[in-house]
């Protein structure tokens, strides 16, 4: 008897195993879901890749390999428009080179707008500041040009103090009546003299007062991301200094621009301020 083709057809599709589902994405981000000021882990599952070349919203991104696959801890910024953007990744393997580039939708992070009275001299700093703001304004730039051109974290990013984390990134800050700013950190309700601690491993780049941060630990965590940790009352690390995750750091104060005691704690990544909250909320226990 034969068997009508498109029967035979139907039978043989609905045996055969869909290799293509089977098949992992080749460039995967988590979370998913992307917000403006959202930490993202990016993963390309290329074999046979010998580099990856990569760059969003005009910022570049550096991978590194793992297992076979490649990563990059990266992000958008708080302030990045809303919206479509492109996300592009270039593969070259030894038969050439593949664009993966692939577009991401940026979708809007809900942000509060709140009201602080400090003193005058942080709203608008005196003639005799000023040369001191723009010396130190350069001498952060310089830090932040140049990151360890491998991972130097390891493992998940942990809270750097005991003690409560405010919703308060992303906030839209008046002082003293003045739109000053959007707040590019979390602050955590920290007493003075409270422990302060590395939130992951990497190389204290900045361990000194400045005007704004007050007393100021930044740590660099290699490819362009840095964690900074701002208000101290006293700095117990040296700039050069290395550090694993957990290491002390010194104690919380109230200096700098500050209402109160409370530790500000930042995450920045190739001139991209990022949620700190969120990042602590990612599973990187396997990577790198």
């Amino acid at each position: 008897m034969r068997i009508p083709a498109l029967v035979f057809l139907s039978a043989v599709l609905a045996f055969t195993p869909n290799f293509a589902a089977a098949q992992p994405a080749k460039v995967t981000l988590t979370p998913a879901i992307v917000y403006a000021g959202a930490p993202e882990l990016i993963r390309v599952h290329v074999p046979g890749a010998r580099s990856i070349d990569g760059e969003w919203l005009g910022r570049k991104i550096a991978f590194f390999a793992k297992d076979g696959d490649w990563f990059a801890l990266a992000g958008v910024d708080v302030e990045a428009p809303i919206g479509p953007s492109t996300l592009h990744v270039i593969v070259r393997t030894a038969n050439g080179s593949e664009d993966l580039s692939r577009s991401v939708p940026i979708l809007q992070a809900h942000y509060r707008t709140g009201t602080l009275t400090v003193a005058p001299k942080f709203v608008e700093p005196p003639a005799e500041a000023q040369a001191r703001i723009k010396a130190e304004s350069e001498f952060k730039e310089k830090v932040f040009s140049t990151s360890a051109e491998r991972p130097l974290w390891q493992g998940d990013f942990h809270a750097p103090v005991t003690a409560e984390a405010t919703d308060s990134f992303g906030t839209r800050r008046m002082f003293n009546g003045k739109l000053a700013s959007v707040h590019k950190g979390a602050d955590f309700r920290a007493g003075v003299g409270t422990p302060v601690h590395a939130g992951n491993s990497g190389v204290v780049v900045i361990a000194r007062p400045l005007y704004f941060e007050g007393n100021c630990v930044v740590i660099d965590h290699g490819l362009g991301l840095y964690t900074l940790y701002m208000h101290f009352s006293r700095i117990d690390v040296k700039e050069g200094q290395r550090v694993k995750s957990g290491d002390p750091l010194g104690l919380s104060g109230a200096t700098g621009r500050v209402t109160g005691p409370h530790l500000h704690w930042a995450v920045r990544w190739q001139n991209a301020y990022l949620d700190p909250i969120k990042l602590l909320k990612m599973d990187l226990s396997e990577i790198p």
